[in-house]
């Protein structure tokens, strides 16, 4: 006849203080602060690996290392404040513009400056690359947008349409045709290189100070004063969502890795994370200066903000093997309508080790259609074995060994009901006593075993009342037992003083209210 694994009982968690969003957000450890030489409006991360970040601060254009946290490549090639540096898609180089109205193109390898456009009378506050490689995206202080040729170093479209400084923009990945930028006019607009105009426009009612565009492109996140504000650009600009969570003004917004958590940054030195299934609060973070920008790398392992008085803060988060398989798996994931697609299966066999993309599966003809199951053979805990062997005594010192309070419980219920569990106390010395009273000690008040310990203590006592004296180590334990039962118990009797008194209170409540009732009746 098989053997019965011990049943350990289960008991209700009790409800944790923390909610698992802010477990994961608090994973974002040791902070580090480094000092740059000015305030940092801008943080871009590299849409490669290893995912290094680039910072804009004063005259430099600086690339840290997403590894050491440290300065790889220093651009210092600017006559005035440089803004908005940003990567190119493939992560090789990197725009930027500056408070003389120049753009420059840099090879991130070299630093060299490859392309310069001049074009901008102004100060140029928004940089961005069209994921076509062929174009990039500026906006200035002269109120233009210009749409570059990278070759011939020339605009191909100027927008004229905003009525203040434009200061923040971007190139919808999905459609390099579509442009959105947002201006200290408080409006976003919405547009179209074919049609050479502005095709929407949405009233944000604040200076805007960052937008950022959904994945899909259908909609976009905006931040003007202390609101953010979300857009349905498919319902012709609908306002879905407003958000008046910060107390000052927002001046930066991210995503996570997979868009389904929205950041924001304030002066208010606050950065919040929102869930964008209902744009609640998730998790907040607290900064000791105001927040000038924000950057969560797209493999969601660092945060960094740049704050106005020139601290750059670095936190850090290890990922998980069992996250990056996910992860691995999704970017592996075949996309219908492809070859992959069609020929899913044809080579696949139970039991057959996967291969990577780039190695080809060949059917074996020695491979059967039908794996047998095997029946895995059930380990027992060594406590069990013990306890199928009859040696209670050894099985209860496992079972205390494990320092898992269900475990023991649990076998002090099974000798319970083999009616063993006089005899795995009896005969022991004081080193093998100790553990048994340690634990009746310090559970002995918990309500979910009080009442087997009160039994099993009560064995103890009546097993070993004859050679109590003979070790001081067994009389203390047994002495602080005593006293941590009578304090419980003098605890529950100021308990029930309180909660009687609670009831006379509230039944004279009750007859008063009762009393002036009838009064005005």
């Amino acid at each position: 006849m098989e053997f019965n694994k011990t049943v350990v009982k289960k008991y209700p968690k009790p409800p944790s203080k923390q909610s698992s969003e802010g477990k994961y957000w608090k994973e974002f450890k040791s902070p580090i602060l480094i000092k740059e030489y000015g305030s940092i409006p801008s943080i871009y991360f590299s849409p490669i690996a290893p995912h290094d970040f680039v910072v804009t601060s004063s005259t430099r254009v600086q690339v840290y290392s997403a590894k050491t946290h440290q300065p790889k490549k220093t651009i210092s090639r600017f006559k005035d404040v440089a803004y908005s540096a940003s990567f190119r898609h493939d992560g090789k180089l990197i725009v930027a513009g500056d408070a003389t109205g120049l753009v420059q193109i840099f090879d991130v390898n070299s630093r060299a400056i490859l392309r310069t456009f001049r074009e901008h009378r102004m100060p140029v506050h928004v940089t961005k690359f069209a994921n076509n490689n062929q174009h990039l995206m500026s906006a200035s202080d002269d109120k233009t947008v210009r749409i570059w040729d990278i070759p011939t170093e020339s605009s191909v479209n100027v927008f004229e349409g905003h009525d203040d400084y434009i200061r923040s923009g971007v190139v919808s990945d999905e459609n390099p045709n579509l442009v959105l930028t947002g201006s200290y006019d408080q409006t976003v607009k919405l547009w179209d290189t074919r049609q050479n105009e502005c095709v929407m426009t949405m009233q944000h009612g604040a200076p805007v100070e960052a937008i950022l565009a959904f994945p899909g492109g259908g909609a976009v996140v905006s931040a003007g004063g202390p609101n953010v504000k979300v857009w349905d650009l498919l319902a012709g600009g609908r306002c879905m969502q407003s958000l008046g969570n910060h107390q000052k003004t927002v001046t930066s917004l991210g995503f996570n890795g997979n868009a389904s958590r929205l950041i924001t940054g304030s002066l208010d030195h606050q950065v919040k994370i929102y869930n964008v299934q209902d744009y609640q609060v998730v998790h907040s973070l607290k900064y000791p200066a105001p927040v000038l920008s924000v950057g969560l790398s797209p493999n969601d392992s660092h945060l960094v903000v740049g704050m106005a008085n020139g601290l750059l803060s670095v936190r850090q988060r290890q990922i998980k093997s069992a996250e990056k398989a996910a992860k691995m798996q999704n970017q592996q994931f075949m996309q219908a309508g492809g070859y992959k697609y069609f020929m899913r299966g044809q080579a696949t066999f139970p039991g057959a080790n996967r291969k990577q993309d780039h190695q080809q599966e060949q059917p074996s003809l020695l491979q059967e259609d039908f794996a047998v199951e095997r029946i895995r053979r059930k380990r027992l805990a060594k406590y069990d074995r013990f306890l199928r062997a009859f040696e209670f005594t050894k099985a209860l010192d496992e079972a205390l060994k494990t320092g898992n309070p269900p475990i023991v419980v649990s076998m002090l219920q099974e000798l319970l009901h083999r009616d063993a569990l006089k005899a795995a106390i009896a005969g022991r010395d004081d080193v093998s006593l100790e553990p048994l009273l340690r634990f009746l000690m310090r559970y002995v008040h918990n309500p979910r075993y009080t009442n087997l310990l009160v039994d099993t203590a009560e064995i103890v006592l009546d097993v070993y009342h004859n050679v109590f004296g003979q070790s001081p180590l067994i009389d203390q334990l047994i002495m602080q037992l005593g006293h941590k039962v009578s304090t419980e118990i003098q605890l529950q009797r100021d308990l029930l003083q309180t909660i009687a008194s609670l009831d006379m209170l509230f039944a004279r409540a009750t007859m008063d209210n009762a009393s002036l009732l009838a009064a005005e009746v």
